[in-house]
């Protein structure tokens, strides 16, 4: 029953959940390095600017 409303409400969506859900630890290590990046790369920029 969870299953069918979840399929009717997210449509399309349901396997690109799946997916991530699979992938998870992999996605959320690139996101998390990625940010990490972007901070280092501002903070490098800001010193640079000063």
């Amino acid at each position: 029953m969870v299953d069918m409303l979840l399929d009717f409400m997210l449509g399309p969506f349901r396997a690109i959940g799946d997916f991530y859900f699979e992938y998870q630890v992999t996605f959320n290590t690139l996101i998390v390095g990625f940010a990490l990046y972007k901070i280092i790369s501002n903070k490098k920029r800001h010193k640079m600017n000063q």
